[in-house]
């Protein structure tokens, strides 16, 4: 049988090596558990001075998670799901507090779990076939593993509108907001890998000689738009300003968000608004967890997953089915703290 990913030491640094080409190498359970375990065994081993992050083949560096596997669980106790979020954001924590150098290639699509594994590296290489989101309040759930943590540091209220709209970013416009240390083009990454491979004191000056041009970042020209766009402080507010804009740009913003699950977009409104505030990563995962743990068994969710990825209607019937009827009070609850025995802790 094809290991789901291949884990493995070349030179002096460890490979982690995403190979799923098929599921454009989402990620399941045992490929979280065998990540994990690789850079526990690495992190004491002098051999190994740097650990790199890539995929074997294939279109995409890593397209999410396993969703349909989340969305059966979450239609019956959850536990399942449960499982997959706690082992998930364990490595995904392991990798933010890695003492060796971490090196990310997001060559292709990168989205969902594979922001989750390529964020927290402290080198993250884009390359001209970078397709970069966090597109989840499409599919009922909302942008997790450390989502509410990065996107709420982006310059002004980029953040939310990344969240909200799952806007899709090219590897100029990684580049440009930082998501991205450096952009390299895609035939010189076999090279940088292999001098890494063999050099691995000296990433940093590696990837600033193999650096390409950047494309300028397109989103560049909307910054001023977001940010007057999308300050509001509820979500109605930033609607309802979308609304009053009158101009085209605005307009494509309201109609793509009018696609998007009413609950979940207010779930992660409040991640970002609360990111900012997150003391440190392992609360942040704290609170994704109890949070994701009740997303995944809310009905928009299994909706979502129906209507984008298994009957591909694209015609999800949310509910509640406008903002209005996302109360408070149900954000609080699936925000509110899980009990001791059932909370999130770092592995």
């Amino acid at each position: 049988m094809t290991q789901d990913v291949l884990t493995l030491i070349e030179g002096r640094i460890g490979r982690i090596r995403l190979n799923r080409p098929k599921a454009i190498h989402a990620l399941n359970g045992a490929m979280c558990a065998a990540m994990l375990d690789a850079l526990g065994a690495w992190r004491g081993d002098g051999a190994v001075e740097a650990v790199l992050i890539d995929h074997a083949e294939g279109r995409g560096f890593c397209a999410g998670g396993d969703i349909r596997m989340l969305a059966e669980s979450g239609a019956g106790d959850g536990s399942a799901a449960r499982a997959f979020f706690r082992l998930e954001y364990q490595m995904n924590h392991r990798l933010f507090t890695y003492a060796k150098p971490v090196v990310a290639f997001m060559d292709g699509i990168t989205m969902g779990g594979g922001v989750g594994i390529s964020m927290p590296a402290k080198y993250r290489v884009a390359t001209e076939n970078t397709r970069f989101a966090m597109p989840e309040t499409g599919i009922g759930l909302f942008p997790d593993v450390g989502g509410g943590w990065y996107l709420s540091r982006l310059p002004g209220h980029l953040g939310e509108y990344i969240a909200l709209t799952g806007a899709r970013l090219d590897g100029g416009e990684c580049l440009a907001l930082g998501l991205a240390t450096h952009f390299l083009s895609a035939e010189s990454l076999d090279e940088a890998k292999a001098r890494i491979a063999a050099d691995p004191q000296a990433i940093e000056a590696i990837l600033d000689s193999l650096s390409a041009p950047a494309p300028g970042a397109r989103i560049a020209v909307h910054r001023g738009a977001i940010d007057r766009l999308f300050a509001g402080d509820t979500l109605e507010e930033i609607l309802a300003t979308l609304d009053a804009d009158g101009g085209d740009w605005a307009r494509e913003q309201r109609a793509t968000l009018r696609t998007k699950s009413p609950q979940t977009m207010k779930v992660a409104l409040h991640l970002v608004r609360q990111g900012r505030r997150m003391p440190s990563f392992e609360d942040e995962m704290r609170q994704e967890f109890a949070v994701a743990s009740r997303v995944v068994q809310r009905p928009d969710f299994a909706e979502g997953v129906r209507a984008v990825i298994i009957d591909k209607d694209n015609a999800p019937r949310w509910s509640p089915a406008t903002p209005e009827g996302v109360t408070d009070h149900v954000i609080d609850q699936i925000f509110a703290p899980l009990p001791e025995g059932e909370a999130w802790a770092p592995a």
